[in-house]
């Protein structure tokens, strides 16, 4: 909704343009006229919409052309007012005022037009019937208000298509007039609803439709709201709905009004006491062709959409701020929300999501938000995606993307669906990593891993062993356009699961980035029947990990195969123990059986305790302290003894 709200007024001399502007503010008639009323501005705690709005006058005796173009691009709505006991007047509606205001502009972006009929107090009758023509004619024109000493009648659009259309009665319409001070406020009311709740985005009073993009927003929201996804809101549904957009339920006796208007407008709008999404729709079309387009727009902007039918920036990315240093996690409310969509849309209860379960699920999008990558990245059930599988993408894009989750979030409906500000509540920023690195532990719940290594060494394989894939199903799911660079997973340290997080590295990147600045612990892969591989993860260590906090754990791939000889340099085991590294761990995933779980849990654990980054990560290294504290216990406690038996002596 805009922030604010400028109202120009124009028309011939002398049709009572100032003397409306002056009897709002001064809630009298002017005894004398000026040519032209100076900028007025409403505060927005006095505005039916609680937006501050300008008031503009325009003299032709006292403003240029220029100036008069200047201020038709800046209005948000212009009020052409006429005599009505002047037809030169309305006429000048047609040939001179619109032209002038929307002559050179595009249709779509025509800024939006009341016609408002003075001094009807000098005639009898009504001139509404003359301006309908007019009307017809420019679609731009919201409203037509009538100012008379009788009141004020208002014709809306989508009550005047066709001219055989009845008005409610124009005689019981209220009226008002600037001379009588009667609902002028109403004036400019309408001149505001025209900005804040523009028609032209809704409807086409040509065709008496909702226009496409409206139709899908609402068939979004239908959607949304169809928690048991059976295509047909339920009265528990409408009120979760109604109180969503509106703070409040509707009561038993509305809800069957409410039915039963739909049943007698639309065949199917109603099946089996619960409303269809054509009877919502035809619900929507009702609001607007009454006058009453703000409750659509209500329903609209409560689900993040802007007057373009854009869902808005400020709704699918609301401010979140992650310092250097720190990730992002969903919290348990992002889990649970996540969780209750995907048991929205598992229709069959099997556990998993099916492939045309999940584009249900993607219906709510734009586009997909997750491709054929995913078979690669997390672990799935015979192509469909598990639970187990679902919370971990939904972790991963929250780590890698958060912008990008947000947005998932909000085209999911998170914020009013749950009733909270921004979906940023289902986020959690976990603390620096440096400050993890002091107490030697870290309360993140997703970890990363980088795994390096020269091509051809088994990174990819790695990864999918990670998902529980031997080599040969590997080639099973193998899909050259769908690469993924990332596989996650759950392990458990020291009883607490974690999400790891396993990025494959390709060699091009380690020469432009510090892979340790955004991991929790490294995996420098070599295949042991290529001792040249070893050279390559030696090499990476130097340079960007020798000197830092991150741990670093060797692998050695492709066990199964016989061990290369160095032909230069010490060797692997010899090079870790240089360095106060863990011995290099042999891995290999061929074979039927499903590689080993236990590299990937040494990793967690390294990442989730890193002061024990060096040696004493290997178990051989805690024995090893193991006998060199009793050792050095042993002589102290001989030294002791031997230092008592020489005091004694020299008494």
């Amino acid at each position: 909704m805009r922030r604010d709200v400028r109202i120009l007024l124009l028309g011939e001399a002398q049709v009572g343009k100032t003397s409306l502007i002056l009897s709002l503010v001064s809630e009298e008639f002017p005894e004398e006229v000026p040519p032209r009323a100076e900028e007025i501005t409403i505060p927005a705690d006095v505005t039916p919409e609680k937006v501050p709005t300008h008031i503009v006058d325009y003299s032709e005796a006292e403003q240029t052309d220029e100036e008069l173009q200047d201020e038709i691009h800046k209005a948000n709505v212009v009020c052409v007012v006429y005599d009505v006991s002047e037809e030169a007047t309305i006429e000048k509606i047609r040939t001179k005022w619109i032209p002038l205001v929307n002559g050179r502009t595009e249709k779509g972006s025509r800024v939006p037009i009341i016609l408002v009929g003075n001094k009807s107090d000098l005639r009898p009758g009504s001139s509404v019937e003359a301006v309908l023509p007019i009307m017809n004619q420019f679609p731009e024109i919201e409203t037509c208000v009538e100012v008379s000493g009788q009141g004020m009648a208002l014709a809306g659009k989508s009550m005047v298509r066709p001219l055989s259309c009845v008005f409610l009665s124009l005689s019981c319409l209220p009226q008002c007039s600037a001379k009588n001070l009667r609902n002028i406020s109403e004036l400019f009311y309408y001149a505001q609803k025209a900005v804040l709740h523009p028609t032209a985005p809704l409807y086409d009073p040509e065709t008496k439709q909702l226009k496409p993009a409206c139709a899908q927003a609402l068939t979004r929201i239908f959607r949304l709201s169809d928690q048991d996804l059976d295509q047909t809101l339920s009265d528990e549904e409408l009120n979760a709905f109604q109180k969503a957009c509106f703070g409040h339920p509707l009561a038993p006796q509305a809800l069957e009004d409410v039915k039963m208007v739909v049943r007698k407008n639309v065949v199917g709008g109603v099946q089996d006491d619960r409303l269809t999404l054509d009877g919502f729709l035809f619900l929507n079309t009702l609001f607007i062709q009454r006058g009453r387009h703000e409750t659509t727009w209500t329903i609209l902007r409560c689900f993040g959409y802007s007057d373009t039918l854009e869902l808005t920036t400020d709704y699918l990315f609301p401010p979140l701020h992650v310092p250097p240093g720190c990730s992002t996690e969903l919290n348990h409310l992002g889990y649970q929300f996540v969780q209750r969509v995907f048991e929205k849309h598992d229709q069959d209860c099997d556990g998993a999501l099916s492939p045309t379960e999940l584009q249900s699920l993607f219906s709510v999008f734009p586009v997909a938000p997750w491709g054929p990558e995913l078979l690669r990245t997390v672990c799935t059930e015979s192509g469909r995606l598990s639970l187990h599988g679902y919370l971990c993408q939904w972790t991963l894009v929250t780590y890698l993307d958060v912008q990008r989750c947000l947005g998932h979030l909000g085209y999911l409906g998170y914020p009013t669906l749950c009733e909270e500000d921004s979906q940023a509540r289902a986020i959690t920023v976990t603390r620096e990593k440096r400050l993890d690195q002091e107490k030697g532990q870290t309360q993140r719940s997703v970890l990363m891993c980088k795994v390096v290594g020269a091509p051809g060494v088994g990174k990819s394989a790695f990864l999918q062993a990670f998902l529980g894939h031997s080599l040969g199903h590997q080639d099973d799911i193998e899909s050259p356009e769908a690469p993924s660079n990332y596989a996650i997973n759950t392990v458990q340290v020291n009883g607490q699961q974690k999400y790891l997080i396993l990025c494959e590295m390709g060699t091009d990147s380690l020469l432009a980035t510090l892979p340790d600045a955004a991991c929790d612990v490294a995996c420098l892969m070599f295949d042991g029947s290529d001792p040249e591989s070893f050279l390559y993860c030696a090499d990476v260590y130097k340079r960007h990990y020798m000197d830092g906090q991150t741990p670093c754990l060797f692998l050695c791939s492709k066990a199964d195969l016989p061990e290369g000889v160095a032909l230069y340099g010490p060797s692997p085991a010899e090079f870790c123990r240089r360095h106060r590294l863990p011995t290099p761990i042999p891995f290999s995933c061929a074979g039927p059986e499903e590689p080993s779980t236990a590299i990937f849990t040494q990793l967690a654990t390294m990442a989730t305790f890193p002061h024990l980054a060096r040696a004493e990560m290997c178990p051989t290294s805690f024995w090893l302290r193991g006998i060199l504290g009793l050792f050095g216990a042993a002589m102290a406690a001989v030294l002791s003894f031997s230092l008592y038996r020489v005091l004694v002596k020299s008494r």
